[in-house]
């Protein structure tokens, strides 16, 4: 990869640089597997410049998870103004359109999450979980006591995203409306099941 030349940036644009740099290439490798004189090169700095503004690889590559993490939440969002179980929906099908659309990049992000969740007591990814079981826990004015459940409910809609994901492009079409009213099912079966949360018709 050849190198940038190097443009006068400010430090908050030279660090989301950085970053962008980086989550451009760890859906080719894993994240722990980023080489920083790489991103130096692309970015047209140096790699002392580069430990200016992470001061450890480890730092770097949490930045990125970090990053990508936030790309997610924005991506899945439901419209403003759109509540109660439409939002869910919205939710279900945008999660799901992510993961189809940049697979590839989920399956690597959900690889450097593991990783990076080794190293460290917090995960960077984590914000993704917390973010969607939030928002459908308060959508559906469940009670603190569902908090375990949606969390179980997200890792399910994860794990069924990236199977629906690796079908044909004919099966997914086929079946993806029928996937998000499935998962916004399961999230109301699990609610039953919680302890203090309200029985749904």
């Amino acid at each position: 990869m050849g190198t940038a030349a190097r443009v006068r940036m400010t430090p908050d644009e030279r660090r989301r640089q950085l970053v962008g740099v980086g989550l451009r290439m760890f859906v080719e490798r894993p994240v722990g597997d980023l080489s920083v004189d790489e991103v130096a090169a692309a970015a047209g700095v140096s790699r002392g410049l580069l430990f200016h503004y992470f001061p450890t690889k480890s730092d770097y590559h949490r930045a990125v998870v970090a990053a990508a993490g936030r790309r997610v939440r924005r991506n899945v969002a439901p419209d403003e103004g759109v509540h109660g179980e439409e939002a869910v929906r919205q939710v279900v099908g945008r999660f799901l359109d992510q993961v189809e659309r940049r697979r590839e990049w989920y399956v690597a992000l959900v690889r450097g999450r593991t990783e990076l969740s080794r190293a460290a007591p917090d995960d960077p990814m984590e914000t993704v979980t917390t973010f969607v079981a939030d928002l459908a826990r308060r959508e559906l004015d469940l009670p603190a006591a569902a908090a375990p459940a949606a969390r179980g409910w997200v890792a399910y809609l994860e794990d069924r995203a990236l199977q629906w994901s690796a079908l044909p492009p004919a099966e997914r079409a086929e079946g993806r409306d029928a996937l998000v009213e499935h998962c916004v099912a399961a999230l109301r079966a699990l609610v039953t099941l919680t302890p203090d949360a309200p029985a749904t018709p």
